[in-house]
């Protein structure tokens, strides 16, 4: 177990929306500092504190692989997700109170009574009473969720949280309706997330900044060299690049089971190859081997790699697998962008989803998107007003329809993507969740 200080580069110094000085320290607790949702969002949100007046600073938790293995029990049992390892008992109690019980430990040795902790999703969550007794302000931030309560594995996992959730002053969600039942009166307050419109993965890129970007590590033709590519930031398996005029379907995501990059794989090759000749698949996802708390991402990846491999020649050339590594946040962050930009449709077909960070990217850039209608998603965009949603996750055939329609009708995109970018820029971006965190913390102080 161990507890690191995320160090970042300070933002240029602004005026936070209307907060007074906040004297104490804010903490931001989460269990990576590279991958993911959550890590992103404080990497960009951290700094933007700091310029506006609020001391902030983060906390990396790290742990083994028991912990882990039991934390992504929670994180896919809260999104209702089948657990195929049975119920949660006495040894997943175990390991997870011993663990956050040391791991409380040793951040009470970073925090002073009076500061501000904000705990981040179930990983964290078991610090609550400890700091709480030590006279520190806890709020707990959960990013995932479901509506479904009833749902066996939701309605355990809430019963396993449950020790733990008497201790924070409040209790914040992405997403109106995740809240389980029992929760005080006015403990809980819904903060959507955001992004940074100026930050590498959403600033403005010209044509040839995203050419060149996909040129570097290989995917757009071009390049030194044909086939698979491995570069300072991205390894590329591919029997061939991107060709000039290429219809290039895009989902980027984690190599999670509940993002369903096999499902997309599979609805490309049966039903969307045969019928677009002129379409290409990018799958693109994080280096698994960056991520300690996801232990399943190396082999989600290798599933996807293997059903690629399996695909007759004809369509393999036409699926490209992108692995970006986490240890260039810069790089990896405009080579999303140039992905996201050079997409003529961007898909999310997840499972289960808490709130869509790729959505709203894809949003801000004016792209048609198809995703499920799940978790978050809809409250982002509605269905043939920003983008187009999935009556059902799983049907791989209803998702190829809506794709075959964007990629058959520009009009359409470009009437969905302008919508999407509206909506983006009125409810998703850093400005207002930055407004929504001060009034979090100014209900906070004593």
């Amino acid at each position: 177990m161990s507890v690191s200080l995320v160090d970042l580069p300070p933002a240029p110094r602004t005026r936070g929306p209307a907060a007074p000085p906040h004297d104490r320290t804010v903490w931001h607790i989460n269990t990576t500092a590279h991958g993911g949702g959550v890590a992103e969002l404080l990497r960009r949100s951290v700094p933007s504190h700091n310029a506006a007046g609020v001391p902030t600073k983060w906390l990396a938790l790290g742990g083994d692989a028991e912990f882990f293995a039991v934390t992504k029990r929670l994180h896919h049992r809260l999104h209702g997700y089948h657990d195929p390892h049975g119920p949660l008992g006495a040894d997943e109690r175990r390991i997870y109170a011993a663990a956050t019980a040391q791991l409380g430990r040793e951040v009470l040795e970073h925090v002073a009574p009076g500061d501000l902790c904000v705990l981040h999703d179930p990983q964290s969550i078991g610090l609550a009473p400890a700091l709480s007794a030590a006279g520190i302000k806890v709020a707990w931030r959960c990013h995932i969720g479901s509506t479904e309560h009833a749902s066996p594995e939701v309605r355990e996992t809430w019963e396993f949280l449950r020790p733990y959730l008497d201790a924070p002053l409040r209790c914040v969600f992405s997403v109106d309706g995740y809240a389980p039942p029992g929760l005080r009166p006015g403990q809980c307050v819904t903060i959507p997330p955001s992004i940074d419109p100026a930050a590498a993965k959403n600033r403005a890129l010209t044509p040839d900044e995203v050419t060149a970007a996909l040129r570097a590590i290989g995917l757009e033709e071009g390049a030194q060299g044909t086939g698979s590519a491995r570069s300072g930031t991205a390894t590329v398996l591919q029997d061939a690049p991107l060709p000039p005029g290429a219809e290039v379907v895009v989902q980027v995501s984690r190599w999670d089971p509940l993002k369903d990059m096999a499902g997309v794989l599979a609805a490309f090759a049966e039903r969307i190859a045969p019928r677009r000749p002129a379409a290409h698949l990018v799958l693109a996802g994080p280096e698994p081997l960056d991520i300690p708390d996801d232990p399943e991402g190396a082999e989600i990846f290798a599933g996807v790699r293997d059903a690629w491999a399996a695909l007759p020649a004809p369509v393999r050339a036409r699926v490209h697998l992108v692995k970006l590594t986490l240890k260039d946040t810069e790089g990896n962050a405009l080579l999303v962008n140039a992905l996201q930009r050079r997409a003529d449709v961007i898909a999310q077909k997840s499972l289960r989803e808490g709130f869509g960070l790729t959505v709203t990217e894809a949003m801000w850039k004016g792209a048609a998107i198809v995703a499920s209608r799940v978790g978050g998603i809809p409250s982002q965009l509605r269905h043939e007003r920003e983008g187009l949603l999935l009556a059902d996750a799983h049907d791989g055939e209803e998702f190829a329809a809506h794709v075959l329609r964007l990629l058959a009708n520009e009009g359409l995109r470009e009437r969905l993507g302008d919508a999407a970018a509206l909506r983006c820029a009125e409810l998703f971006l850093a400005e207002r969740e930055l407004a929504d965190h001060y009034r979090l913390y100014q209900e906070l102080r004593p």
